[in-house]
């Protein structure tokens, strides 16, 4: 989308204001469908500082996540532009990718096409 979808963005706003990761989310982006669930963006980043940090060869590149951007939280200033999914897989086929679910960041006017809840896959 040119513009971003002003209702995925009062979603994404609610999320951050009320600081949940509870909100289940299906979008299609690039062709790409991400299922999974919205967090704060102050706590996605932090959970990705984690994986980070527990790699030898990453640790390096947790700083930048851990480094609170401006505009992040309830307080924010700005409607946020990006939604922060946990719990999220790449849906390919019947595989979601990954099967434990990872951590993605999509520019909400990427987003060509979304609807509530998680969608599941199978190989029936």
């Amino acid at each position: 989308m040119s513009n971003a979808d002003e209702l995925l963005v009062d979603i994404a706003a609610m999320v951050e204001s009320e600081q949940t990761n509870q909100m289940s989310l299906t979008v299609v982006a690039h062709g790409a469908v991400i299922t999974g669930r919205l967090a704060p963006e102050a706590m996605w980043r932090q959970r990705v500082a984690e994986v980070l940090r527990d790699s030898d060869r990453l640790a390096p590149f947790a700083a930048p996540f851990l480094r609170a951007s401006e505009g992040t939280g309830p307080q924010r200033a700005q409607p946020p532009s990006y939604l922060h999914f946990h719990v999220a897989r790449i849906l390919q086929g019947t595989v979601g990718i990954p099967e434990t679910g990872g951590m993605y960041r999509i520019a909400i006017k990427d987003v060509s096409a979304w609807t509530m809840g998680d969608l599941s896959y199978s190989d029936q």
